[in-house]
């Protein structure tokens, strides 16, 4: 929201900023000679001297900062890009997802009556017009939220501590999981509704969880050790019945630098355990239509205190975690932009401010036999001096600044040299066109006109 120190002090630093460059020519325009400018035909003395390199400086000045601002904002654009482009490992086109609140009753009831009634529901909704495949979801969900496990391979000797045991993400899920996020099967199987509390306990891994505990074997038939208390030896173990692709699950541009990488799978109805709250993921079979109004109606009419929260589709998830880099490039967008507008205005009041105040010579110039277009190019050439001359200020400058931007780039060099060049290439067209206009009205001066001047 806004802050009004910061307004204020935006406010303050505008006005301060308009007195002082208002300043500095009210006091440099009191100290002309007059008989001076008299005697110089009505030309400007301030077009002399410090006066012209003064507005060379400052053109040259916005010249490389809108630059560096343009390469900023075309270096985050690019990053945004590689970022949409990143395969997170399950397709989000027609996913959606949302939370899940059980009636207070069903809440408290024994977890045999909540596992009963979920399958209940899980059942209504496949019959559901509209969904192709859903799954109720419990522990990590992509992009969203982690909850992991501890265990060790079967053979090993059990670790004295937990922090001692391997660790992994973990998801509960139903059968319908894999299709419903679009996650590929690489080995094996996945569940089927014949793994449930009364079959033998299974789960399925990830590739990045079959390459850290398994290396080059095949995993499919090994077993993991979990604690478990209530049993009386204590632990148990789950036989590993397939493989699937491995999820970005921590964000799209630095899921690779966490540490927790593996992945494991549990069948949801195999678990018996009480659930305040669930996550549902939902496959549309039409892209254009989700079928959100009929699985409300659904789960409201399974019990009318179940409540639905925060919907939305998968592409949104990721929306979201691009929030802080889809910022960073609005907001330097919105500078660049400003600022290209600033140095063109600059450039173009400049040159125009310069062919007034040399109409006279360029009369004479015409009078004396030059051609119209060698006019206009010695007026666009005084002004891509100085535009120039700021490009060339604005690559050094942005060399060393885009730096600062390392960590928010993704699949971009912070000196990439198809950004730096392709700004600085549209840049220098601005600057051509905003010295064009002047510089044609310069070579339409009436020399008689330059003469009765002089």
């Amino acid at each position: 929201s806004i802050d009004f120190k910061v307004l204020g002090f935006t406010l303050l630093v505008s006005v301060l900023t308009g007195l002082i460059f208002g300043l500095a020519p009210a006091i440099q325009s009191v100290r002309f000679n007059q008989s001076e400018t008299l005697k110089e035909g009505g030309r400007d003395a301030a077009t002399g001297g410090s006066g012209k390199r003064l507005r060379g400086l400052l053109v040259m000045a916005e010249v490389a900062i809108s630059l560096v601002l343009l390469i900023g904002a075309g270096l985050m654009i690019r990053s945004l890009s590689a970022l949409w482009n990143v395969d997170p490992g399950f397709r989000a086109d027609n996913a959606w997802t949302f939370g899940l609140s059980l009636s207070p009753a069903m809440m408290n009831a024994k977890p045999e009556e909540i596992q009963a009634s979920l399958n209940d529901l899980s059942d209504r909704l496949s019959g559901t017009p509209g969904v192709k495949a859903h799954s109720f979801t419990d522990g990590g969900v992509p992009l969203q939220g982690a909850d992991d496990l501890v265990f060790w391979l079967e053979g090993e000797p059990k670790p004295a501590t937990g922090s001692d045991m391997h660790s992994a993400l973990v998801y509960r899920v139903e059968p319908g999981y894999l299709t419903a996020m679009g996650i590929p099967l690489k080995r094996g199987r996945f569940f089927s509704h014949q793994d449930n509390d009364k079959s033998p306990r299974v789960v399925v891994i990830d590739e990045a969880f079959a390459r850290k505990y398994f290396g080059g074997t095949d995993p499919v038939g090994k077993r993991i050790m979990q604690e478990n208390s209530n049993l009386p030896e204590g632990q148990y173990s789950q036989e590993i019945i397939g493989v699937v692709g491995h999820v970005k699950h921590w964000s799209l541009d630095a899921d690779d630098s966490q540490s927790l990488q593996a992945q494991l799978y549990e069948p949801f109805r195999q678990l018996q355990m009480g659930w305040s709250g669930l996550g549902v993921v939902v496959r549309s079979a039409d892209r254009t239509s989700i079928p959100f109004d009929a699985i409300r109606n659904v789960v409201q009419n399974h019990n009318k205190q179940n409540v639905i929260t925060r919907p939305q589709t998968m592409n949104e998830v990721i929306a979201t975690t691009l929030a802080s880099h889809r910022f960073a490039m609005i907001l330097l967008d919105a500078f660049a932009v400003v600022a290209l507008l600033l140095a063109s205005l600059g450039l173009y009041g400049v040159i125009s401010y310069l062919v007034g105040q040399r109409t006279h010579e360029l009369g004479i110039r015409l009078a004396l036999g030059a051609r119209r277009q060698h006019v206009m190019a010695l007026v666009l050439g005084h002004g891509m001096k100085m535009a120039l001359a700021g490009i060339a200020l604005g690559l050094v400058a942005a060399f060393a600044l885009t730096r600062l931007l390392s960590k928010m780039l993704y699949g971009v060099s912070a000196t990439d040299p198809v950004t730096f060049i392709g700004f600085a290439l549209i840049l220098t067209v601005v600057a051509l066109l905003a010295c064009y206009i002047p510089a044609r009205r310069a070579t339409k001066v009436d020399p008689l006109i330059a003469l009765r001047y002089e």
